[in-house]
């Protein structure tokens, strides 16, 4: 049994670790030593039998007849395997004797699956378990916490798991942790620690923390392919198992075994299907797996068995009733391979590729072809959501499924408070929507959708949830949303699915991801479920007793790690993750590499950019509801719909070509043709309604005018008749007024009769009125006794009654009332009586109805007899019974009523008389009314007569007169109309005619607005001209002459816009009308700050609020500004937005109670559809995400030259001749108000003309409009006539200073241009347009205007060139000179574009075969001789290369000349050439000499001013600053620290007690910002020095700097600033401030003049008498002296052994020095004294080389000695132009420093000539480069050649690798050398294992960058580091590690190979070579101390007495012989 055990260990241990073939290796090689295997299977199969002690097979531990539970979810089946048993055997084995296990293996080998199982199958009494996920970012601090969170202090520094149980710890992804900069990985290195030590170390307290009874289990993909390497000391503490993949036996048995038990319920005929789709699944993902590779750009393309297992889940959800067939099976098997395999593909030619292996299958598998299964070629399609019982059904009638679809999304949108989706549900979205549906109805289903920005992943993912009814959660970030903040929301998440068990879809976007630390999570929730440290101990326990009551239902254990299972287990079911990813970028591809469950644990679904056919259908549903608008064209629609394909492809590949010409990214998305469509059919019924009621108009207009032609004639008629008519009324009115007269008299006596009988009678009413009033009064005293009786009976009912009645001997007082009612009723008053009255059924009413007022005299005595006892009360009866209380008040009031009845019925009867009499009265006087109203009313009626008569006759008059006026007024409508009739018809026909081309103008206008805001005007004229071209190709109807502004503005508009700020070209007229007519708010792209000034203009009166993202709490603003309607401008963003700002970009309103909402964080916010959003950007060329692409519309407001330069002619006209610009902006606005005039009468007179009702002859305001009209129309005409010459002159006048405003706009855009050289040269165009009337003043005056302009334009060119310069480094200014040079000469047609070009590309040959071959290669280069190859092909150097032929000597003459570029051109070359073209062969042959080319090129077209910056007088600096202008510092290495300067410059401006300085850092912001504001305050100087240090401050000092502009300030404020070049540094400080370099100027003479200005100004210091000469002198050569040793540094190595940092400070002690030495000495100059000083001190304390002490000793012998002062020019140098002058003012030197030369040869430095040839070829190379950037490149090349990254790389590695040596045999040269130790042998050795181990490196990761391009290995970082190298040309870092080397990599590859050969070489002969090359050794310096150490030992003398010494060799290498000997 021990040896079986032994052997047993021996094979998991030390054979573990192999993979398939190892093993196979090791199973033979343990059977030749151990033959007691048996002789089946392998020694791996095998496990030790302790019972029958032998070998028994795993096989045997396999269960029988393995069966999945029915209802079992699919992630719990798993299926035993021998790979399981015999693992999960290991690994428990291991871990119960508590050895830590490594599990490594292929992804899909099942690790994790066994893992979770030996976990699962623990004693939980005993274990605790806990999984960690590793990712890239997980640190040790997080896998410490991790542990620690587990565990529980026992004693001091002693802790154990919680519980007192084991811990057995999970690290899944062992390998995936980051490398810190030395190459170890943090947390692996803790593991180390704690695995070695048993304990880690507390990171606050510093002690140490023991953790007990920890097992450690870990898994982790095998290294290598890109997989990073685990510190072997790390791995040799694990027992590694390595999983080899399961073999395809083993992958047919678990599939095979869950389709068998499936097809069990299925027909007969179906069951055979179960192994069939088995293996066809199995092979085509073998297919797959080798044809889709994960290539750099597929890095996703990763597929293992859980894909495998995907396949077969779907299949698992057949149904035998819908699935009964083999075609219905083919088809579900066919959908689920295309879900699993083909949805994360990319393009549609690896679906075609995909389709082609699947068609494979089908016919080899099913015999059924591909176009069977899937009729035209269209996937099947698969969901359970049709139905309610949940189906998993064949969706093939699409549309019914696109109906249920439509449906849903209605309701969808119905809900409250949900933002509705506009989702447009084509036959893709549709299948997207599917896809997303059958993942996430599945447990822990989740996935990844990837797509541009716009291509609706959220909608079709919020879809999805609808559909499942899922509960949708999403966070809210903002720009403070952190890790905290998505722990928290992640904590809510798990509350929403675990305790509250509701089905949720986590949606995440990349917007969401503010954190790429987020990610760590995500990653841990899709493999596990498990955020590590997620909650507090508080929170847990909260967590648990929510869910108590839940797992007590469930039967769960109540302990916290059962409920922490419990919680999971639920989180898990409920929670799908869907996340929303761009793949643009390398961010996909890192994340996907980083966290490998983003792809591992998800199902992908690739949104491709949508297929013309889904374009088209898209635009169709858009349109087809628009037919009428489109007209009745046939086939117009498909037309249209074609267009819209065409306008939406052609902008892509526009966007990708001016990707590769302008490196300007651009995205087009979705989203941008959803608005072409919907944009277009908006803008084409606005269209239509707009030109058709302009038309109507017009055309209303017209009809009226001929009604009114034609009711003259007939108008006249009438006014014949009426006059006629009118004079037989006239007759008739007079004889009727006769008539009226007689009967008034009779009238009037009749009312005199009436009046008086009716004052009688009126007081007879009276006296009657009196008396009826006294009985009423007498009446109304019985009237409350009664009503209240009346009240009292209404109440009784029949039980009332009967309970009186059921009294056999009733109480006294009831009996009383009885008999009294009996007594009124006239009854026998007796109870007995009474009581049968009692029984009548209508006794009650009876009562009600008894007759009151004739009670007999008789009846009320005896009544009152009763009423008058004393207990005959209501109350008293009521004691005894209610019902008898009712009927006793009935008795009492009856008697009341009585008694008063007999008082007032006399006064009644007199009251009755007297009415009688009043009655017969009134009779009377109504019959003499009567007659009285007969005798008026035919009075009335003669009047009437009368009237009618005189009415009719006024009337005929009126009308007669009305007539006569009408006459008149359609004479006047008639005539003044004529004109306007015949301009209307013509308009009218116009309009109609453009109302037919609306269809294609519309289409126009839409895909303008839609896509070409982000494009230059290039591109959007290529862009218009394209498609117009298409538009008539198809034939759409369209405006011969389109144009954008006369389509959408008018010149009224446009007038406007330009008035408030815009600029007048056609370009920014463009971006104003985008502006305001997009759909989506604009974010306009405005380095100049021209939007921001339009949009403040144009929006002030609205209430405009600006606001930037620093704003505080400026979501207040923007929910205020919604809230009200008003707009606001969000100025000054970068290029990441606030999440915060998505719901307002996407306008995600929702409809709550009849307003529209929108949710702005967590607040609801009422929306007012006149809120406006403007958002600008000072970003020159920013990228914006495709995301933010899709919700905003980008518009390129960068400054054209043409509107610049129209801007820039105004302000100098205004300066120059201010009257005549007065004049043009009076005459531009008088103009623009007599043409508005104009229109608006013409409105005026089509709008009365439009809403009169009748006639317009009744029209008096019409006529009298057009009266008024038609004056001022022809003042305006005339004044407009004249305005117009008046125009035409003040043009010409103006057109004269345009000269001066083309440069000026020029020079501003040569400016802009440097932002790409360096983010901190940014200028703004407020400033420069400052500077350039500054300019314009200074100029002097010509009394000739063309001297003048001259004049202007040096001027101005040289001030911008000044202040320019202040700002830029040395290494630009020639840069900046040889640009504006370029340009100017390039506007006036003087520069040859291509041969510009060639001089900046130089000759790339590209067909080497067809070269001709070089004549001359022994002193032509080879690099230059294709630089003539390709100059030879540019027209005016055709026969270049022939002359090289033709004149050899010559041309070899001039190449070797010093100077080349003045000397002579061989042959006819020096008269063919101009000046260009001369420096173009200049950089063909000798590049070195390029700079001094561009020098002279630019003295002899501009100045030679423009040759060396001017020097910086800081004094003109301040006097060109305010208090509103910051300044800025631009601080470079070679550039001294500010301050002194600054301090200097205060001293001398009195300003030093208000300088305030403070050097910036952490911490520092609060003190900065007082600082400033204090400084605004009192006017101090405030310099913040080193403000790149503190770059998040910069937001609020860019705030600072803003409110300088506006806040009243101090005027003596200065703000200095100093930053070293940032591309964070706030633009908006750059442009606005002044920027000056405190660094030295490039060249001798620039140093000098201005160290020498340094040490002169403001005065001359002076020392002693008799010592003033040579001070003078000596200062001077100290200014040399200074000069050299700066400049020296341009040689590099060969100026300095070491880089030295000599600054200003040297120069000014060295100053000090040289005083105090004249001064203080009275025996001459102290020469040793003052070169120790200077030389030894202070230069020398910098200098830490012996050779370079050397060399400054020997520069202050030559420039302080005795012969400087006393020798009459003294040459300071070899050559001529170099001495001291002789003695003289300040002044004289400098006169003398202005005659130095330019540029300096290097024998000045006492160098050879050819020692400025490196240094020269690097600054002609960076020349190149930088102004290359500055040029748009070439897109036709990359165009043409179609060769892509990866297959160019691919090409340069096998190129590389094949140029590569082979490995030097080590092992055979060190036999050879064995008996000779030299010191050079040994180097020897060390430089072969050095050189061999670089070129193992180099071949290693050319084969494996290689394999990560084919896809066979992952690119890992440092993998695509080479990739990206390769491509560049750049040699790798890991390369580079070798040995130092500046070369490209071409050049690096050869020079390799060449120090690989001598090192070969030398082994193979085993003898040193002839020749050493130096720089071939690894380490040069270890060479010459071999050298020494032979030497030393050959003479037996120390090494530390030798020493090196050198001496020219002259002998030819060819002649030399023999190596070196030791002398």
């Amino acid at each position: 049994m021990v040896e079986l055990w032994f052997i047993f260990s021996l094979v998991w241990s030390l054979c573990s670790s192999v993979d398939q073939r190892g093993r196979e290796r090791m199973d033979n090689f343990l059977r030749e030593m151990e033959g007691s295997f048996p002789n089946k299977h392998t020694i791996y199969d095998y496990y030790v039998d302790t019972k029958n002690k032998t070998w028994a097979p795993f096989q045997d531990k396999l269960p029988k007849g393995w069966r999945y539970a029915a209802n079992a979810p699919f992630y719990k089946m798993v299926v035993p395997t021998l790979d399981t048993v015999r693992y999960s055997f290991l690994v428990s084995s291991l871990v119960l004797a508590r050895c830590p296990v490594l599990l490594t293996g292929p992804v899909g080998a099942g690790k994790t699956t066994v893992a979770q199982g030996v976990l699962q199958g623990l004693d939980t009494s005993l274990w605790t378990v806990h999984t960690v996920n590793m990712s890239s970012q997980t640190t040790s601090n997080d896998l410490q916490a991790m542990v620690e969170r587990r565990v529980e202090k026992r004693t001091k520094g002693q802790y154990v798991p919680l519980g007192g149980k084991r811990m057995l710890c999970f690290l899944d992804d062992l390998s995936m942790a980051s490398r810190d900069p030395s190459g170890a990985q943090p947390p692996l290195e803790l593991l180390r620690l704690w695995m070695d030590h048993g304990f880690w170390y507390d990171r606050r307290k510093q002690t140490t923390k023991a953790i007990k009874d920890m097992v450690l289990l870990a898994s982790m993909a095998p290294p290598g392919g890109g997989r990073s390497h685990i510190s072997g000391r790390l791995q040799a503490r694990f027992n590694l198992i390595n999983m080899t993949f399961p073999n395809d036996a083993q992958i047919l048995h678990i599939f095979g075994s869950m389709m068998q038990q499936r097809l069990e319920v299925f027909e007969e005929e179906l069951k055979p299907l179960g192994q069939v789709v088995t293996r066809a699944t199995l092979e085509l993902f073998h297919a797959v797996t080798q044809r889709f590779l994960p290539t750099p750009n597929h890095t996703h393309y990763l597929f293992n068995l859980r894909d495998i297992s995907k396949v077969f889940q779907g299949l698992l959800r057949m149904h035998r009733d819908f699935h009964d067939t083999k075609h219905n099976i083919t088809r579900l098997w066919t959908h689920e391979c295309f879900r699993v395999f083909s949805d994360r593909l990319v393009d549609h030619s690896d679906m075609d590729a995909f389709v082609g292996l699947l068609a494979e299958k089908l016919g080899s598998h099913f015999d059924l072809a591909y176009h069977t299964v899937c009729p035209n070629k269209t996937p099947p399609l698969f969901g359970d959501f049709r139905k309610e019982v949940g189906v998993y059904e064949d969706l093939t009638d699409m549309g019914a499924l696109r109906s249920s679809m439509e449906a849903e999304l209605e309701e969808y949108n119905l809900q409250p408070a949900v933002v509705p989706m506009s989702l447009v549900l084509f036959r893709d979205a549709i299948q997207h929507i599917a896809r997303v549906v059958r993942v996430i109805s599945q447990p822990r289903g989740h996935m990844l959708l990837v797509g541009t920005g716009g291509s609706g992943k959220q909608s079709t993912a919020k879809m999805a949830a609808f559909l499942c009814q899922y509960h949708v959660f999403q966070v809210q970030v903002n720009r403070h949303y952190g890790k905290q903040d998505f722990r928290e929301d992640i904590k809510r998440l798990y509350r929403l699915t675990g305790v509250d068990n509701k089905p949720t879809v986590f949606l995440l976007n990349d917007s969401h991801l503010s954190d790429e630390s987020f990610l760590e999570d995500i990653n841990n929730i899709l493999s596990s479920g498990e955020v590590p440290n997620l909650y507090t101990q508080a929170e847990y326990d909260e967590v648990c007793n929510a869910l108590s009551e839940s797992a007590r239902k469930d039967k769960v254990m109540e302990t916290p790690d059962s409920l922490f299972s419990y919680l999971m287990e639920r989180v898990r079911n409920n929670l799908h993750v869907v996340m929303c990813m761009s793949p643009v970028g390398h961010l996909f591809r890192t994340r996907v590499r980083q966290y490998p469950a983003l792809v591992h644990c998800t199902t992908m679904d690739w949104f491709c950019d949508w297929p013309g056919d889904a374009l088209l259908e898209v635009a169709h549903r858009h349109l087809h509801q628009h037919h009428q608008a489109l007209g009745a064209t046939e086939g117009i629609l498909t037309k249209v719909l074609g267009v819209c394909v065409t306008v939406h492809q052609s902008v892509g590949h526009s966007t990708h070509r001016m990707s590769l010409e302008l490196r300007r990214p651009n995205y087009v998305t979705p989203a941008h043709y959803l608005e072409l469509v919907s944009g277009y059919s908006r803008l084409l019924s606005e269209k239509h309604s707009e030109l058709g009621e302009q038309a109507d108009k017009l055309r209303t207009g017209l009809l009226k005018i001929d009604d009114t032609r034609s009711k003259v004639e007939a108008m006249s008629l009438q006014l014949t008749a009426a006059k006629k008519n009118m004079a037989d009324f006239q007759r008739q009115c007079d004889e009727y007024l006769d008539v009226i007269v007689t009967q008034k008299k009779e009238a009037d006596e009749q009312q005199k009769v009436v009046s008086a009988h009716s004052e009688k009678i009126a007081a007879e009413e009276v006296k009657c009125k009196t008396m009826a009033d006294n009985a009423q009064r007498d009446l109304e005293v019985a009237l409350p006794a009664l009503e209240e009786a009346m009240k009292a009976l209404e109440s009784l009912n029949k039980k009332d009654l009967t309970e009186i009645k059921s009294y056999g001997r009733p109480p006294t007082p009831v009996e009383t009332v009885m008999m009294a009612v009996m007594t009124l009723l006239g009854k026998e008053p007796t109870w007995t009586e009474a009581k049968r009255q009692l029984g009548e059924g209508n006794f009650i009413n009876t009562l009600v109805h008894f007759d009151k007022d004739n009670i007999s005299d008789l009846v009320l005595r005896k009544i009152a007899q009763y009423c008058y006892q004393s207990d005959f009360q209501p109350d008293i009866i009521g004691k005894v019974s209610l019902a008898s209380k009712s009927l006793c008040m009935w008795v009492r009031a009856m008697e009341i009523y009585g008694r008063v009845y007999r008082v007032v019925e006399p006064k009644r009867a007199l009251l009755r008389g007297a009415t009688a009499q009043l009655a017969e009265k009134q009779t009377s006087l109504a019959q003499a009314q009567h007659k009285l109203t007969q005798v008026g009313e035919k009075l009335e009626q003669l009047k009437a007569q009368y009237s009618e008569k005189s009415s009719m006759k006024e009337k005929l008059k009126a009308e007669s007169t009305d007539m006569e006026l009408k006459l008149d007024r359609a004479a006047q409508l008639v005539s003044g109309l004529a004109d306007e009739g015949v301009r209307w018809e013509e308009a009218a026909a116009a309009l109609e005619q453009n109302m037919g081309y609306l269809v294609g103008d519309c289409l126009l206008a839409a895909s303008f607005l839609s896509y070409l805001g982000p494009f230059p005007s290039s591109y959007r004229e290529q862009l218009m001209d394209h498609w117009m071209k298409e538009v008539r190709e198809l034939e759409v109807p369209c405006s011969p002459q389109f144009s954008l502004a006369s389509f959408l503005s008018d010149a009224a508009a446009v007038r406007q816009w330009n008035t408030q700020g815009l600029l007048s070209d056609a370009f920014s007229t463009e971006n104003a009308i985008i502006v305001t007519h997009c759909n989506r708010w604009p974010l306009m792209v405005d380095p100049q700050g021209q939007a921001l000034k339009w949009i403040r203009n144009m929006e002030a009166e609205r209430g405009l609020t600006v606001i930037d993202l620093q704003t505080s709490d400026y979501l207040g603003v923007l929910e205020k500004a919604m809230r009200l309607g008003t707009p606001v401008l969000l100025h000054n963003v970068q290029e990441d937005l606030d999440p915060c700002l998505t719901p307002i970009l996407r306008k995600s309103l929702t409809r709550i109670g009849g307003r529209q909402m929108l949710r702005l964080g967590d607040r609801e916010v009422e929306y007012d559809s006149r809120f406006r959003l403007y958002i600008t950007t000072k970003l020159l060329n920013p990228h914006y995400t495709p995301h933010v692409s899709a919700n905003t519309t980008t518009v390129n407001f960068a400054v054209k030259e043409q509107g610049l330069e129209e801007q820039l002619l105004g302000v100098v006209l205004r300066m120059e001749c201010p009257d005549l610009e007065e004049q043009k902006d009076a005459l531009v606005v008088s103009m623009a108000a007599g043409r508005k005039n104009l229109q608006d009468m013409e409105d005026d007179i089509l709008r009365l003309l439009n809403s009169a009702s009748g006639s317009l002859l009744e029209e008096v305001t019409l006529v009298d409009t057009l009266h008024s009209c038609k004056l001022t129309a022809r003042e305006v005409a005339k004044q407009l006539e004249s305005s117009l010459h008046t125009e035409a002159k003040i043009d010409t006048a103006r057109e004269a200073y345009r000269p001066c405003a083309r440069r000026a706009a020029i020079l501003f855009l040569v400016l802009m241009d440097l932002g790409v050289v360096s983010p901190m040269y940014q200028y703004s165009l407020d400033a420069y347009t400052q500077l350039f009337a500054l300019s314009v003043r200074q100029c002097p005056r010509h009394h000739k205007l063309d001297d003048r302009l001259v004049s202007l334009n040096h001027h101005h060119t040289f001030s911008v060139y000044t202040r320019a310069c202040w700002g830029l480094l040395k290494d630009h200014t020639l840069l900046f000179s040889f640009h504006m040079c370029v340009k100017i000469l390039e506007a006036a047609g003087r520069i040859n574009a291509d041969e510009y070009a060639f001089f900046l590309r130089g000759g790339l040959v590209l067909d080497k075969a067809g070269q001709m071959d070089n004549p001359f290669p022994g002193w032509l280069p080879d690099g230059c001789w294709d630089d003539v190859t390709e100059l030879d092909k540019l027209a005016n150097f055709h026969g270049v290369m022939a002359s090289f032929e033709m004149h050899p000597d010559a041309w070899r003459q001039w190449y070797s000349s010093a100077e080349p570029e003045t000397t002579r051109l061989p042959g006819e070359w020096e008269e063919r050439c101009d000046e260009l073209q001369r420096m173009l062969v200049v950089r063909s042959l000798r590049p070195d000499r390029v700079s001094s080319c561009v020098s002279s090129f630019i003295a002899n077209n501009l100045d030679a001013s423009y040759r060396q910056p001017p020097a910086l007088y800081m004094q003109a600096v301040l006097e060109a600053s305010s208090n509103r202008c910051p300044l800025v510092f631009v601080l470079s290495r070679g550039g001294a620290d500010p301050t002194a300067m600054l301090a200097e410059l205060a001293e001398a401006c009195g300003a030093s007690q208000r300088l305030l300085v403070l050097p910036m850092g952490q911490g520092q912001a609060p003190c900065a910002r007082a600082m400033v504001l204090e400084g605004m305050e009192k006017g101090h100087w405030v310099f913040l020095a080193n403000c790149h240090l503190c770059l998040s401050w910069m937001a609020e000092l860019e705030q600072l700097v803003e409110r300088l502009q506006d806040q009243e300030v101090h005027p003596d404020f200065r703000l200095w600033l100093s930053s070293a070049p940032h591309p964070r540094f706030p633009i908006s400080i750059l442009q606005a401030a002044i920027k000056i370099t405190n660094e030295p100027p490039q060249g001798v003479k620039a140093n000098v003049s201005r160290v020498y200005e340094l040490a002169t100004t403001p005065e001359p210091r002076r020392c002693s008498v008799g010592s003033g000469a040579p001070y003078r002198k000596l200062l001077f050569a100290l200014c040399f002296f200074h000069s050299v040793l700066l400049e020296r540094r341009t040689f590099l190595q060969l100026g300095w052994n070491q880089r030295y940092h000599f600054s200003d400070a040297d120069f000014e002690a060295s100053e000090s020095l040289l005083r105090l030495c004249l001064d203080e000495s009275e025996e001459g100059v102290p020469w040793d004294a003052l070169r120790a000083l200077v030389a030894g001190v202070t230069y020398g304390g910098h200098v830490t080389d012996e050779w370079d002490r050397r060399l400054i000793a020997a520069y202050s012998n030559d420039c302080f000695c005795e012969a400087a002062v006393m020798q009459p020019y003294y040459k300071l140098t070899s050559l001529p132009a170099y001495f001291l002058p002789g003695d003289g003012t300040p002044a004289d030197y400098r006169d003398y420093v202005g005659t130095l030369p330019p540029t300096e040869h290097p024998e000045v430095f006492g160098l050879h000539p050819n020692a400025a040839v490196a240094n020269q070829v690097a600054a002609s190379r960076a020349l190149f480069h930088t102004l290359l950037s500055l040029q748009p490149q070439d897109s036709r090349g990359a165009a043409a050649s179609g060769a892509s990254r990866e297959d160019k790389v691919l090409e340069l590695c096998a190129e590389l690798r094949a140029q590569l040596p082979a490995l030097m045999d080590y092992a055979h040269t060190r036999t050879m050398l064995q008996d000779d130790t030299s010191p050079l042998n040994t180097l020897l050795l060390q430089e072969i294992q050095a050189y061999n181990a670089l070129l193992t490196t180099v071949k290693s990761s050319l084969l494996e960058v290689e394999q990560g391009i084919r896809g066979l290995v992952v690119m890992s970082p440092n993998l695509e580091e080479i990739f990206n190298c390769i491509y560049d040309g750049r040699v790798p870092t890991l390369w580079a590690k070798a040995y130092a080397s500046v070369k490209p990599l071409a050049w690096w590859v050869r020079d390799l190979c060449q120090r690989v050969e001598q090192f070969a070489r030398w082994a193979e002969s085993a003898r040193p070579p002839v020749l050493y090359w130096l720089s071939g050794f690894t380490s040069p310096r270890g060479f010459l101390t071999a050298v020494l150490q032979a030497s030393a030992r050959h003479h037996h003398v120390p090494v530390e007495t030798l020493s090196w010494d050198f001496s020219v060799f002259t002998v030819d290498e060819s002649n030399l012989l023999f190596p070196p000997k030791f002398e």
